[in-house]
């Protein structure tokens, strides 16, 4: 797969569906294509934000200021290590704050950052550390209970949400072929979305 290949294909699904579409890179391909260049291509693809997990704290004033000219939402992540004034710079240069990080389950100290995230921040935010079962979803969603107005999508309500994204990989990669694995992931994907509010 490269990076191409994935705009052209995002090029071609957006037009058919109905939620907003966020891209997940690493910022090699950024700076390899340049934040002005990689911006733009991610917009003429359709995608309406840009999640860059590694971005250098460095490199965040430009790659936002990039990201507005081309109307794309820049979501920026915390970890449990993220410093209190690194949470702040996040939340003001990000669209909304993601939490990320693997865990084995929902633990007091994601709630715990949670809490500090939303000290600083009245954006959405949404949370990945493990989830990976319905009972997570809502015992996440029962941390963060509260929603929120959406500036950039005003016809879609927005809740405070969660990431799935290694849960439903790992959906596909323990299946014993593309069709279970499609079938797994559908299975997994509604259950998920059961859980919700």
């Amino acid at each position: 797969m490269t990076l191409d290949g994935v705009l052209a294909m995002l090029k071609e699904v957006t037009p058919e569906l109905s939620c907003p579409v966020v891209l997940f890179s690493y910022f090699k391909p950024v700076m390899k294509r340049g934040m002005a260049d990689f911006a733009a291509a991610v917009r003429e693809a359709g995608a309406h934000g840009l999640l860059v997990p590694d971005l250098p704290q460095v490199a965040t004033a430009a790659l936002r200021s990039e990201a507005i000219k081309n109307n794309l939402e820049l979501v920026l992540l915390t970890t449990p290590t993220t410093t209190e004034e690194r949470m702040r710079e996040v939340t003001e240069a990000s669209s909304g704050p993601a939490l990320s990080g693997p865990r084995a389950n929902v633990n007091t100290r994601v709630e715990s950052l949670i809490q500090e995230v939303k000290q600083v921040t009245d954006k959405p935010v949404a949370v990945g550390f493990g989830i990976s079962t319905a009972e997570h979803v809502k015992q996440t969603l029962k941390v963060l209970s509260r929603k929120l107005t959406n500036s950039f999508f005003p016809f879609i309500p927005v809740h405070d949400g969660v990431i799935i994204g290694s849960a439903m990989v790992r959906q596909l990669g323990e299946a014993a072929s593309p069709e279970e694995g499609l079938e797994r992931l559908e299975k997994y994907a509604r259950s998920m979305k059961r859980a919700l509010p």
